[in-house]
């Protein structure tokens, strides 16, 4: 009688192995999808700031173009240098004028219905669009006035800058401010702001 021995490859240390290995390739497959995952969130806020910073630089543009707009109304204006107290406008204020459309209009008359108009296109354009129309501080003399200040302000996802001190807000805002005016203009809490000083 003849024995014979044989070893099968399925014992018990080599499914103990196996399955360290299988445990293994599981935690290397979780570890790769983290660094994805975080990769992948990455990408995403990269690219929410680049949309963001396009949407101001697009918003920065159209307001450029409405103080364009603004000034060539004053040039068609045949009165316009001696109307320019007639386009200085307060952030809220909507002058009342009649329409120039329907029936001739006087340089004062047009100028009225030129900065109602305006300041509506810069409402309806800009989200939360306002403006602020002044006289230019270093022009004094009565009727050789011959500069205004334009400034425009819309709501944007900006930087939160709550967390600033007022030394520092005051910083970033002092230069927008007109100097030697009676009354300083500034950006209203929330809006950015554009500041244009134009000579028809």
């Amino acid at each position: 009688m003849q024995l014979t021995t044989s070893w099968s490859d399925s014992g018990p240390c080599r499914n103990s192995s196996n399955r360290r290995q299988a445990g293994m390739t599981l935690l290397e497959s979780l570890a790769a999808l983290v660094v994805l995952a975080v990769a992948v969130l990455g990408m995403l806020g990269v690219q929410l700031r680049t949309l963001a910073e396009t949407q101001t630089g697009v918003r920065r543009a159209q307001a450029v173009r409405l103080i364009e707009d603004f000034a060539e109304r004053i040039k068609n204006n045949p009165g316009g240098f001696a109307q320019l107290p007639a386009y200085v406008a307060a952030w809220d204020a909507i002058p009342t004028a009649s329409s120039c459309v329907t029936a001739a209009c006087d340089p004062a008359g047009l100028a009225a219905w030129d900065i109602r108009n305006w300041k509506q296109s810069v409402a309806e354009t800009l989200p939360m669009g306002k403006a602020h129309v002044f006289e230019s501080t270093d022009e004094t003399t009565v009727g050789l006035k011959r500069q205004l200040g334009v400034m425009v302000g819309w709501r944007a996802n900006e930087r939160d800058t709550s967390a600033l001190t007022p030394a520092h807000a005051a910083a970033y805002l002092d230069p927008f401010k007109p100097t030697g005016a009676t009354e300083a203009v500034e950006c209203p809490a929330g809006l950015v702001c554009h500041l244009v000083y134009v000579q028809p």
